[in-house]
């Protein structure tokens, strides 16, 4: 089949390019007339923050929609008449740039809370109701603008919430393009050669990123969603061009005409990209194991992304081929670039024969720096960055910092508890004693006596803590309301409450992805040892696969850990201070992560593969293929390194740490797994390498990796 798609992709390249350029030209127009808006929301069922968010929508509590930010600012005394002035004008223009908004003064008796005892640091809720996203940002920006050009003489004004972040400085979509552009140049040496895979992955993921927006209308997905869409589509479709084109310049080199070495590129590279790109998709679609909305709509967008680009790479890149033809290296002199090729391909035949010389110390050192790496794993904690993670330059980290100054660590991130009243305000009592008991507890900040509802059913009472939202007693006060100081104050009633609050819910997204994860790691690692497994024809292969790719996650998540949690070097990626990983993202990373690395783990295979299948001897199988994937694998995994090196150096704190894991994951694989443990392991299962029992050959789908030679196997005895 892939056969006939490359020669037909050849032969009417006119047509296809055609279709691809139609296709886009379609998506986009789809896009601008249907493209839906991105949401947020995080939505834990059965969650207690969840139930008590129930319970405050059921008991027709107020509550604020869309956004919220606070005017915070600060003066020796915040009644000096030109603070008070200048104030409340900046307010009313802010109403004005922000309409519609609700804004509460720290002067008026409805917001006399909202200003500290030493009456020196105040802050203004500004609550700005549903709009579409980039209807925020416009807002976001007008004030700003206000606040930067103010004259409130005396004082200090900041703006606080994550609507009003400092927007970054520099795209890193393109950094990491860029990136790419130079590694791919340095890698190939042609313009026309480094052209192809940069063509080919910005068709798929502009693909990619319009069927997402077209998704969205239908199912929820988180605004940073076009962003990990990009993140991955770069990587994986520039990695997947390359193979291809890398695999189309051997041909040439052996004397193939164009649509020869086009046929046998799509035949070899083509096929391990899309077994590549099935694994990936495989492991990220797991996250559906899950069973929240959002990390659902997140995997289906990154998958749309794999889908398209591995796509592009084997029908629009062939196209392309033909167009090319054999000006693809320039005009370079090809008997010397055959020359430079043979050179390296020695250098790393010498390699592999070192490595495979002495087995068992590349092993231990390989496996051991893998481990040592993975250590500070043990340490992670799940949680979520807010404004105090950002640098002190963001406007949204000052307002924080003050915030804290005036009324704790804790007014930062405050906890809700929401009571269920049946016998009305009969029992209004209880939750007077249950004050009682927390405005006494150590640990805890300062606690609001409960606010009824109108019909007087269910009350409110907001708990501030003592420390920062991220901080660790902050949890552990969050589980010793919910197990002790709650059911102990209520025993014996019928009163019932739950607590809730971002904080809150930060705990139990925690808690609900820990639970999960054993299930989601598990169906990734057996679906993806099955595929493996029909396609190699062996049961070590893939074993060994599985195994290396889970000691390079665990060294991924050292590092994260080391880096963002226990804040070394921290500064270099403009994070302001440490605090704890993402809840969201060593179950992203794992999919991804997992994903990716079997990228080149079946480039890496598929090749031995088919040197042993023409040779039956196993040592000489695993130095050649070495030999002839080493340098596009160390290429395609400095590309990847450039694009997610680039987003580890964006704005905001997720991304960076999806960045920073995702690349730190592809160094280790293409260097320590893919150049040392996959060598040295193979090379101490020798022909065992391709082992498959008799019975589990006649039950494993047909599968095969690359050329037909490959197919065939020794017989053990």
């Amino acid at each position: 089949m892939l056969t006939r798609l490359a020669r037909g992709c050849y032969r009417h390249r006119r047509l296809v390019f055609a279709g691809w350029a139609g296709l886009l030209a379609a998506l986009l127009g789809l896009t601008s007339a249907f493209g839906g808006e991105f949401v947020d929301d995080v939505t834990l069922p059965g969650s207690e923050s969840q139930e008590a968010l129930d319970l405050l929508e059921a008991h027709d509590f107020p509550t604020h929609a869309g956004e919220s930010g606070q005017l915070v600012f600060t003066a020796p005394d915040i009644d000096d008449p030109g603070v008070h002035v200048g104030v409340r004008r900046l307010l009313g223009d802010l109403g004005d740039a922000l309409a519609p908004v609700e804004v509460v003064s720290p002067y008026a008796a409805a917001g006399s809370r909202f200003v500290n005892h030493e009456r020196t640091i105040a802050f203004a809720p500004l609550h700005m109701g549903d709009r579409p996203e980039a209807a925020y940002d416009e807002a976001a920006a007008r004030a700003r603008g206000l606040v930067a050009a103010a004259d409130v003489p005396g004082a200090r004004v900041e703006l606080g919430g994550a609507v009003f972040a400092e927007p970054p400085d520099f795209s890193s979509e393109t950094a990491g393009f860029a990136a790419a552009m130079v590694v791919l140049l340095v890698a190939f040496g042609s313009v026309l050669a480094m052209g192809l895979p940069l063509l080919t992955a910005a068709c798929g993921i502009l693909a990619a990123v319009s069927l997402v927006s077209l998704v969205v209308r239908v199912m929820g997905m988180p605004s940073y969603a076009v962003e990990a869409v990009a993140m991955i589509g770069i990587g994986v479709g520039i990695d997947y061009a390359l193979l291809v084109v890398t695999r189309y310049r051997e041909g040439l080199g052996d004397g193939l005409d164009p649509e020869a070495a086009t046929v046998r590129s799509v035949e070899t590279a083509g096929r391990a990209v899309l077994l590549a790109g099935t694994v990936v998709m495989v492991a990220v679609l797991g996250m559906v194991t899950v069973g929240l909305a959002v990390v659902r709509g997140l995997a289906i967008g990154i998958s749309l992304g794999v889908l398209t680009t591995m796509l592009a790479a084997v029908t629009l890149l062939p196209a392309l081929l033909g167009f090319v033809g054999r000006t693809i290296d320039g005009l370079g002199v090809p008997g010397r670039r055959r020359d430079r090729e043979a050179a390296r391909r020695e250098a790393w035949r010498g390699w592999s024969r070192r490595v495979q010389g002495r087995p068992w110390p590349a092993l231990a050192l390989g496996a051991g720096l893998l481990v040592v790496l993975a250590l500070p794993a043990a340490a992670l904690r799940l949680g979520f960055g807010d404004a105090g993670n950002r640098p002190t330059a963001d406007t949204t980290r000052r307002a924080y910092d003050l915030v804290a100054e005036g009324f704790g660590p804790g007014a930062n991130g405050p906890l809700l508890i929401v009571a269920e009243l049946p016998g009305g305000p009969m029992d209004f009592t209880v939750l007077m004693g249950l004050w009682d008991r927390l405005t006494a507890t150590e640990g805890l900040g300062a606690a609001t006596p409960p606010l009824l509802n109108d019909v007087g059913d269910a009350a409110i009472m907001r708990v501030f803590p003592g420390e920062s939202p991220q901080d660790e007693s902050t949890e552990a006060l969050v589980r010793r309301l919910r197990s002790e100081l709650i059911p102990e104050s209520l025993a014996g009633t019928t009163v019932t409450a739950r607590v809730t609050g971002s904080t809150a819910a930060a705990v139990d997204f925690g808690e609900l992805t820990a639970a999960r994860l054993p299930w989601f790691t598990g169906a990734v690692l057996v679906l993806s040892f099955v595929l493996l497994t029909a396609v190699f024809r062996s049961v070590l292969v893939p074993l060994k696969a599985v195994v290396l790719n889970l000691l390079a996650v665990g060294a991924c998540y050292g590092i994260l850990v080391a880096v963002f949690q226990w804040g070394w070097g921290l500064g270099l990626l403009g994070v302001g201070r440490p605090g704890p990983i993402d809840a969201w993202v060593p179950i992203m990373l794992f999919a991804v992560i997992f994903g990716l690395t079997m990228d080149y783990e079946v480039f890496l295979l598929s090749r031995i593969r088919e040197e042993y299948g023409r040779s039956h001897d196993n040592s000489a199988a695993v130095a050649d293929g070495v030999a002839a994937t080493a340098r596009v694998i160390t290429a395609a995994a400095a590309v990847m390194v450039c694009v997610f090196g680039a987003f580890a150096l964006g704005s905001t704190r997720s991304l960076k740490m999806f960045g920073l894991g995702l690349a730190v994951a592809v160094l280790l694989d293409a260097t320590v797994v893919r150049l040392v443990l996959v060598p040295a392991t193979m090379e101490l299962l020798g022909d065992r390498n391709w082992w498959l029992p008799a019975w589990l050959g006649r039950v494993l789908p047909a599968g095969r990796a690359a050329e037909p030679a490959m197919t065939t196997a020794p017989t053990f005895r």
